[in-house]
Protein backbone atom coordinates (compact mmCIF):
# COMPACT_ATOMS: atom_id res chain seq x y z
CA UNK A 1 0.00 0.00 0.00
CA UNK A 2 1.49 3.39 -0.92
CA UNK A 3 2.75 5.40 2.04
CA UNK A 4 2.82 2.43 4.42
CA UNK A 5 6.25 1.73 5.97
CA UNK A 6 7.54 -1.76 5.13
CA UNK A 7 8.47 -2.39 8.80
CA UNK A 8 4.77 -2.57 9.64
CA UNK A 9 4.61 -5.88 7.80
CA UNK A 10 5.95 -9.26 8.82
CA UNK A 11 8.75 -10.72 6.73
CA UNK A 12 7.54 -13.39 4.29
CA UNK A 13 9.11 -16.23 6.29
CA UNK A 14 7.32 -15.16 9.49
CA UNK A 15 4.04 -14.66 7.63
CA UNK A 16 4.32 -18.19 6.23
CA UNK A 17 5.14 -19.57 9.69
CA UNK A 18 1.97 -17.99 11.09
CA UNK A 19 -0.14 -19.36 8.23
CA UNK A 20 1.25 -22.84 8.92
CA UNK A 21 0.52 -22.44 12.63
CA UNK A 22 -3.14 -21.68 11.91
CA UNK A 23 -3.44 -24.49 9.35
CA UNK A 24 -2.07 -27.00 11.86
CA UNK A 25 -4.05 -25.58 14.77
CA UNK A 26 -7.41 -25.79 13.03
CA UNK A 27 -6.75 -29.25 11.59
CA UNK A 28 -6.60 -30.47 15.20
CA UNK A 29 -10.35 -29.92 15.63
CA UNK A 30 -11.54 -31.01 12.21
CA UNK A 31 -12.60 -34.42 10.99
CA UNK A 32 -12.80 -37.82 12.59
CA UNK A 33 -9.27 -37.54 13.98
CA UNK A 34 -10.08 -34.34 15.92
CA UNK A 35 -7.89 -33.87 18.98
CA UNK A 36 -9.36 -31.10 21.16
CA UNK A 37 -6.67 -31.66 23.80
CA UNK A 38 -3.87 -31.00 21.31
CA UNK A 39 -5.80 -27.96 20.04
CA UNK A 40 -6.08 -26.54 23.55
CA UNK A 41 -2.33 -27.03 23.95
CA UNK A 42 -1.81 -24.39 21.22
CA UNK A 43 -2.87 -21.79 23.83
CA UNK A 44 -0.88 -20.45 26.76
CA UNK A 45 -1.83 -21.64 30.26
CA UNK A 46 -3.41 -18.24 30.99
CA UNK A 47 -4.95 -17.69 27.55
CA UNK A 48 -8.24 -15.89 27.05
CA UNK A 49 -10.74 -16.66 24.28
CA UNK A 50 -13.58 -14.23 24.03
CA UNK A 51 -16.45 -14.01 21.59
CA UNK A 52 -18.95 -11.22 21.17
CA UNK A 53 -21.57 -13.98 20.78
CA UNK A 54 -20.90 -15.51 24.25
CA UNK A 55 -21.72 -14.43 27.79
CA UNK A 56 -18.13 -14.34 28.96
CA UNK A 57 -14.65 -15.44 27.93
CA UNK A 58 -12.97 -18.78 28.43
CA UNK A 59 -10.04 -17.99 30.70
CA UNK A 60 -7.17 -20.44 30.99
CA UNK A 61 -6.17 -23.43 28.91
CA UNK A 62 -8.36 -25.86 30.86
CA UNK A 63 -11.52 -23.77 30.30
CA UNK A 64 -10.62 -23.55 26.61
CA UNK A 65 -10.06 -27.32 26.55
CA UNK A 66 -13.48 -28.02 28.08
CA UNK A 67 -15.21 -25.67 25.65
CA UNK A 68 -13.58 -27.13 22.55
CA UNK A 69 -14.20 -30.71 23.72
CA UNK A 70 -17.90 -29.89 23.97
CA UNK A 71 -17.90 -28.29 20.53
CA UNK A 72 -16.11 -31.20 18.86
CA UNK A 73 -18.49 -33.67 20.56
CA UNK A 74 -21.51 -31.69 19.32
CA UNK A 75 -20.18 -31.64 15.74
CA UNK A 76 -19.47 -35.38 15.85
CA UNK A 77 -22.97 -36.10 17.18
CA UNK A 78 -24.47 -34.18 14.25
CA UNK A 79 -22.51 -36.27 11.76
CA UNK A 80 -21.05 -33.19 10.11
CA UNK A 81 -17.77 -32.69 8.35
CA UNK A 82 -16.60 -29.37 9.76
CA UNK A 83 -13.92 -27.11 8.29
CA UNK A 84 -12.42 -23.69 8.91
CA UNK A 85 -11.04 -21.27 6.36
CA UNK A 86 -8.93 -18.28 7.37
CA UNK A 87 -8.25 -15.44 4.98
CA UNK A 88 -7.07 -11.85 4.72
CA UNK A 89 -4.44 -12.58 7.38
CA UNK A 90 -2.56 -9.55 8.68
CA UNK A 91 0.50 -10.22 10.87
CA UNK A 92 2.06 -7.41 12.89
CA UNK A 93 5.24 -8.08 14.91
CA UNK A 94 5.37 -6.28 18.28
CA UNK A 95 8.41 -4.86 20.07
CA UNK A 96 8.18 -7.55 22.78
CA UNK A 97 8.43 -10.37 20.21
CA UNK A 98 4.73 -11.19 20.23
CA UNK A 99 2.54 -10.96 17.14
CA UNK A 100 -0.84 -9.34 16.60
CA UNK A 101 -2.88 -11.03 13.91
CA UNK A 102 -6.18 -10.12 12.30
CA UNK A 103 -8.05 -12.40 9.92
CA UNK A 104 -11.47 -13.46 8.71
CA UNK A 105 -12.70 -16.95 9.41
CA UNK A 106 -15.45 -19.03 7.88
CA UNK A 107 -16.78 -22.05 9.75
CA UNK A 108 -18.37 -24.55 7.36
CA UNK A 109 -20.32 -27.74 7.91
CA UNK A 110 -21.37 -30.42 5.49
CA UNK A 111 -23.85 -33.10 6.46
CA UNK A 112 -22.76 -36.49 5.19
CA UNK A 113 -24.05 -36.62 1.64
CA UNK A 114 -25.29 -33.02 1.89
CA UNK A 115 -24.31 -29.58 0.70
CA UNK A 116 -21.82 -27.23 2.30
CA UNK A 117 -23.29 -24.66 4.71
CA UNK A 118 -21.46 -21.67 6.11
CA UNK A 119 -22.17 -21.77 9.85
CA UNK A 120 -20.28 -18.65 10.81
CA UNK A 121 -18.30 -15.70 9.52
CA UNK A 122 -16.04 -13.95 12.00
CA UNK A 123 -13.46 -11.25 12.43
CA UNK A 124 -10.65 -12.69 14.56
CA UNK A 125 -7.84 -10.97 16.41
CA UNK A 126 -5.09 -12.95 18.13
CA UNK A 127 -2.04 -12.23 20.20
CA UNK A 128 0.57 -14.92 19.56
CA UNK A 129 3.65 -15.57 21.69
CA UNK A 130 6.55 -17.94 21.25
CA UNK A 131 6.22 -21.29 22.96
CA UNK A 132 8.68 -22.76 25.48
CA UNK A 133 12.25 -22.53 24.27
CA UNK A 134 11.23 -19.99 21.63
CA UNK A 135 9.76 -22.70 19.43
CA UNK A 136 6.40 -22.51 17.76
CA UNK A 137 3.56 -20.15 18.52
CA UNK A 138 0.88 -20.15 21.20
CA UNK A 139 -2.27 -18.05 21.38
CA UNK A 140 -2.33 -15.81 24.46
CA UNK A 141 -5.51 -13.97 23.52
CA UNK A 142 -8.17 -14.59 20.88
CA UNK A 143 -11.08 -12.20 20.27
CA UNK A 144 -13.86 -13.36 17.94
CA UNK A 145 -16.52 -11.05 16.53
CA UNK A 146 -19.17 -12.85 14.51
CA UNK A 147 -20.53 -10.85 11.59
CA UNK A 148 -23.63 -9.00 12.69
CA UNK A 149 -22.29 -8.27 16.19
CA UNK A 150 -20.87 -4.99 17.46
CA UNK A 151 -17.23 -4.57 16.58
CA UNK A 152 -17.33 -6.39 13.24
Amino acid sequence: MPGTPAEEYAPASLYTEVQQFYARQMSLIEGRGADPDAWADTFTEDAVVESAADEGPDVGREAIRASVRAGVAHIAAQGWDFRHWFGMLDVRPQHDGSLRTRYYALAMATERGGALEIRGSLLCRDELVRGPGGRGWLVRHRALVPDGHTGA
